[in-house]
């Protein structure tokens, strides 16, 4: 019975885990906690999840396992009561741009089929609703309407466009028709008959002229004239009264009575702009056009273009696109020494979008006259095509430098064609209802069975209900302000977690094993008692459910707790607790002390004043900003708060850290829209430290990214051997040849494809990892080779490096942000988003200070527990109390109530936030009861 109710974990050793047994109640919310780097995601993800996957590749046949490469088993001696794992990590969305909330939800393709089988099409030259018939009708509507009447049946071949189609006069002519209309007008059809090849043409073949009568031979005929017609037409006809000018038109397709436009019968790809039918043309679905920007061309108007003035070109040299402008100048009179504002507008077009021409130039030296020929693709036309179809990357980087990114004029940003957006429900189409926010999603499929025909009810009604279901996970999880059509590139770690977490409650599966890291990350206190309810109708409906949190309220709410310890690094991976919530207090663990409140991290006596001097950013209007006003005092702590969705990033990580860094650094980053900024003058540079990995491969690691590993290296090629054998210090690099491995290229691990699954890394067999050759591995300083170096951890480098003050400085910071566990050369790969985001803290701090720094970072105490906040709010302490100005996005409160200055941004998230709700020091901000975080700031402060 045992095996049924638990998973049995016995003797894991991954990473730091000191061979521990540990036992997991199924069917129940269980909490991994401890101190970042203790050993929890080494249990959690790569021990359980990492058996879990094995075992399922197990279960694919030999000759589907020889494709994948062998996964290896987790160092662990034996795992029981495993069920299917399913881990929703933070970093785990797609990167592509065709990917939306709408794709990954599945939402959009219920959407699409809803369009496909139960909307409305209309036309999008009338806006009349289109109409279609099939044969029987036709018939019946033309004897009906032309009845003793003379008419033509037309079949439309050529609709407004150019060419002479002579050879389409002769093959209507072998098919034995007589007459064609063109623009208008009748006519026979002759040998050699052509139009003006350069004027648009409408031509219509001439199927049939008869009068309406009744009688059983003209039913016959007019069956037989439709079928004709509707074949050469593309399923579409005319019907011309004689004596009159505008037809009528009829179509088996969707059509306008009017105009006679038609769409083809809607299918879900229809509305797919990953599809080849649903996708706008100019953009390819996507939603954006790169342009060329002329002001990019020529950045600075007062440079001639000998010296420079068209950026791409650079400054004169002997080539054939020097040798056209200089044509180009004879025939329009200006000297490639002229600055580039003095040129003529017709040059300058010239120059960006080329030209033909011949002309003459009377030469005064020979006194003759010169021929010359202009010839030029144009400077913009090059750029383009060379970002369109270069093979190479660093060329296409080249031709984006000087082109913007700007929303497509065809779709004006729908992703879609002009047809498919003409279908609607309840006059919405589906580009409308992919930028409604959920919330308002929710409210039009309330009561959209009311709008619907009786027919559309019917077909509509399972569908309906399937895209209910799942906008209420959204809601759930504290999604309510984001909109469908919003790229998964833009989303946090947190919300991709919990976009996949709705995704899953909506699969509705049971007897399933979820691992999650962190979903809290980046969710107001407000809704993470929402996450926490979905997480409990996960486990309610069979599921075991365990959480990676440092979360207080997740760790009351769990049903059973494990405490990772007591330190982190190769001082933890030991179990010091186990069992509920209740239990865990009575433990003396540094997790029991803080939910105990034996520990706390102190609330300051006093808030700083600051220097008086400030930063203050007018008429902020992006995304969901309400043309907000903010002032940012300067010499502070400031925490910028509010409900997920409100604004926060959209003020500071996309219009105000823009607009800072592209004064002191010249970023091409465009900001998001603002009127003005004053008081830059008061600072002399930025920082911003975000969660973004600091590598995307198994080279970059914190001794590389920090610059430590140069120091490193330049101490071992002045070791007495490395002298003697006259080793550099790139021999001591794994990234060159020379001192590398060459079997895995210095990589230390060799890369297993593994097709539809993530590529699997494994040890590299020559040199067991250590990246580097043996002749490079015998050079020791202190007894240790270079790759033992690597090895270390951050705090036994501190010792080893105490008399080396350039290479002691910089990892001392590493400790001092509390990532002391960490090995220098540890992959970036293998670094959590909050490690990541301290390793750039710390290569910061280790940078000469000047105090007067603006740091801005994103909620930095992601994946840290209540001890290590304490230890980054030292350092971050510190920064301020040299005058710098530390600006910090954040949830945490424990971090909130440290503030000198909060900016809380409201009321709600998406089109109901974008205001600033309250702001001054916390004890002002808990006042505030408009405010939703005042009333948990008010708790903290015991007000």
């Amino acid at each position: 019975m045992a095996y049924e109710e638990n998973i049995e974990v016995q003797g894991a050793r991954v990473h730091n885990l000191k061979n521990i047994d540990v036992t997991i109640p199924r069917e129940k919310l269980v909490v991994i906690t401890g101190l970042s780097g203790s050993g929890k995601s080494s249990l959690a993800f790569d021990t359980i999840y990492a058996e879990g996957q094995r075992r399922y590749i197990e279960t694919f046949s030999a000759y589907a396992r020889q494709f994948l490469g062998g996964l290896e088993r987790p160092d662990v001696d034996k795992i029981d009561g495993l069920s299917p794992v399913i881990a929703i990590e933070q970093k785990t969305t797609s990167k592509s741009p065709r990917s939306t909330v709408g794709t990954i939800t599945e939402i959009y393709d219920f959407l699409r089929l809803l369009f496909a089988r139960a909307s409305d099409a209309y036309s999008y030259n009338t806006g009349e609703k289109m109409v279609s018939y099939d044969d029987e009708q036709i018939k019946d509507l033309i004897i009906s309407t032309y009845k003793d009447k003379r008419i033509n049946i037309l079949a439309p071949v050529i609709r407004s466009r150019k060419g002479h189609y002579r050879e389409l006069f002769e093959q209507i002519a072998k098919q034995g028709f007589v007459k064609v209309r063109i623009d208008g007008e009748i006519k026979d059809i002759v040998k050699g008959m052509k139009v003006d090849r350069y004027k648009t043409h409408d031509i219509e073949i001439v199927i049939d002229r008869l009068k309406i009568s009744s009688g059983p031979e003209l039913d016959k005929r007019i069956s037989e004239s439709i079928n004709t017609a509707m074949y050469s037409g593309d399923n579409i006809l005319m019907v011309l009264e004689e004596g009159k000018d505008e037809p009528r038109y009829f179509s088996r397709d969707l059509m306008c009575p009017t105009t006679g436009i038609s769409y083809p019968s809607p299918e879900p790809n229809t509305f797919s702009f990953n599809s080849p039918k649903g996708m706008c043309p100019d953009c390819n679905g996507l939603g954006n056009i790169h342009e060329v920007n002329e002001s990019k061309i020529f950045p600075n108007k007062k440079l001639s273009i000998t010296a420079g003035g068209i950026a791409p070109l650079g400054p004169y040299k002997k080539s054939w696109a020097f040798k056209q402008i200089e044509i180009i100048a004879q025939r329009y009179n200006f000297s490639l020494d002229d600055p580039i504002s003095k040129i003529p507008d017709e040059a300058i077009k010239i120059l960006l979008y080329g030209g033909k021409e011949s002309f003459e130039v009377d030469s005064k030296i020979l006194g003759v006259k010169r021929k010359y020929k202009i010839d030029y693709e144009g400077i913009s036309h090059f750029i383009k095509s060379q970002f369109h179809e270069a093979n190479s990357t660093s060329i296409k980087r080249w031709a984006k430098e000087y082109m913007d990114k700007i929303k497509c004029p065809t779709c004006e940003g729908t992703r879609l064609k002009q047809a498919s957006l003409n279908f609607k429900i309840d006059a919405k189409n589906i580009a409308e209802l992919s930028n409604l926010d959920i919330s308002d999603l929710a409210d039009f499929f309330g009561n959209l069975e009311e709008k619907l025909s009786g027919n559309q009810l019917k077909i509509a009604e399972e569908i309906i209900k399937e895209i209910r279901s799942r906008i209420q996970f959204l809601l759930d999880v504290g999604l309510n302000y984001l909109s469908l059509n919003r790229s998964s590139k833009s989303l946090s770690g947190g919300e991709a977690q919990r976009i996949r977490l709705a995704t899953q409650i909506g699969s509705q599966l049971v007897g399933v094993l979820y691992i999650l890291d962190e979903p809290s990350i980046g969710l107001h206190q407000r809704d993470n008692e929402r996450l926490i309810a979905s997480l409990e109708s996960l486990r309610d409906i069979g599921n075991s459910v365990i959480v990676v949190e440092h979360d207080r309220d997740m760790i009351e709410r769990a049903d059973h707790v494990i405490d990772i310890g007591p330190k982190a690094g190769k001082y933890g991976g030991e179990i010091i607790s186990q069992g509920s919530p209740a239990e865990l207090r009575n433990h003396h663990t540094l997790t029991a002390a803080y939910i105990n409140g034996e520990k706390e991290i102190e609330v300051p006596k006093t808030r700083r004043s600051g220097n008086g001097k400030s930063i203050k950013l007018t008429g902020c209007t992006g995304n969901n900003l309400k043309n907000i006003s903010v002032e940012f005092p300067l010499g502070k702590m400031i925490g910028v708060t509010g409900v997920s969705g409100s604004g926060k990033s959209t003020l500071i990580s996309e219009t105000l850290y823009p607009i800072l860094n592209a004064y002191y650094f010249n970023g091409v980053k465009e900001p998001m829209p603002y009127k003005k900024i004053s008081g830059l003058e008061h600072i002399d540079k930025v920082i911003d430290i975000n969660q973004s990995p600091i590598g995307r491969t198994p080279r970059s690691n914190p001794a590389t990214y920090t610059g430590v590993f140069s120091e490193i290296r330049a101490l071992f090629a002045k070791t007495q051997e490395a002298a003697i054998r006259g080793y550099k210090p790139g021999r001591f690099s794994f990234n060159v040849t020379g001192g590398r491995c060459e079997t895995c290229k210095g990589g230390g691990l060799r890369v297993i494809e593994m097709n539809f699954l993530p590529d699997v890394y494994v040890d590299c067999e020559t040199c067991n990892g250590k990246r580097f050759n043996r002749e490079t591995l015998e050079i020791r300083y202190k007894g240790k080779s270079i790759a033992d170096v690597l090895e270390m951890t951050i705090n036994e480098s501190v010792d080893f490096f105490e008399n080396i003050p350039k290479i002691h400085r910089k990892l001392k910071t590493i400790q001092d942000v509390g990532l002391g566990y960490i090995s220098l050369g540890q992959q970036s790969t293998t670094l959590s988003g909050g490690e990541a985001q301290r390793i750039k803290l710390a290569t910061e701090l280790s940078k000469k200070d000047t105090g007067n720094t603006f740091y801005i970072l994103d909620e930095p105490t992601t994946g840290l527990h209540f001890e290590d906040i304490r230890v980054l709010m030292n350092v971050l302490n510190k920064l301020v109390d040299q005058g710098n100005t530390v600006l910090i996005i954040e949830h945490n409160m424990d971090v909130i109530k440290m503030m000198d200055h909060i900016l809380d941004i409201g009321y709600e998230g998406g089109r109901n936030g974008g205001m600033v709700v309250a702001k001054g020091t916390p004890e002002e901000v808990a006042k505030d009861k408009k405010s939703h975080t005042s009333k948990y700031l008010r708790k903290e402060l015991g007000l």
